[in-house]
């Protein structure tokens, strides 16, 4: 597993008032998207800032270049056997709204047997790592909590 990916969408306070309607998902309140891969020792594997006009997480994903390395032929080999089966490539664990991939594990959504419980409760509690990751951007850098704070308005002399 490289680790859990989820995308974070916060509030942008100061969007340029001619980019609203660009970083605005059905709310009047624009919104900048962060994608994110990350593990349990908050290591960020990969992050991807959503491009105007993809304000959900599919058409992010549609956009990052998380997987350019697979198809280029350059990502790392990763070999490894569950029940009986060879697979030869990385997976990440993730949330109900990814597409049906190989490289993409969810969770099961109406666990039965103890096993199918005891799967759907790991691997519930470890794709929360991506989540705690952006918690801790939050709070530890303002950048993500007001990202134009940055930005300064140049006045004409």
């Amino acid at each position: 597993m490289i680790g859990s990916i989820d995308c974070m969408h916060w509030e942008w306070k100061n969007c340029p008032t001619a980019w609203q309607g660009m970083y605005s998902r059905g709310t009047d309140k624009p919104t900048i998207v962060l994608e994110a891969v990350a593990s349990y020792d908050l290591w960020i594997w990969h992050a991807f800032f959503g491009a105007p006009g993809t304000m959900n997480d599919l058409n992010i994903l549609d956009r990052s270049p998380i997987f350019d390395d697979i198809i280029n032929g350059v990502a790392p080999e990763v070999n490894f056997h569950v029940n009986g089966r060879e697979y030869n490539l990385a997976y990440y664990l993730t949330d109900g709204i990814y597409p049906e991939w190989e490289t993409f594990i969810k969770s099961i959504r109406l666990p039965q047997t103890p096993k199918h419980c005891l799967f759907a409760s790991t691997q519930e509690s470890v794709r929360k790592d991506v989540e705690r990751v952006f918690g801790v951007l939050q709070s530890r850098f303002a950048v993500v909590k007001n990202p134009a704070i940055i930005w300064k308005k140049i006045h004409d002399s």
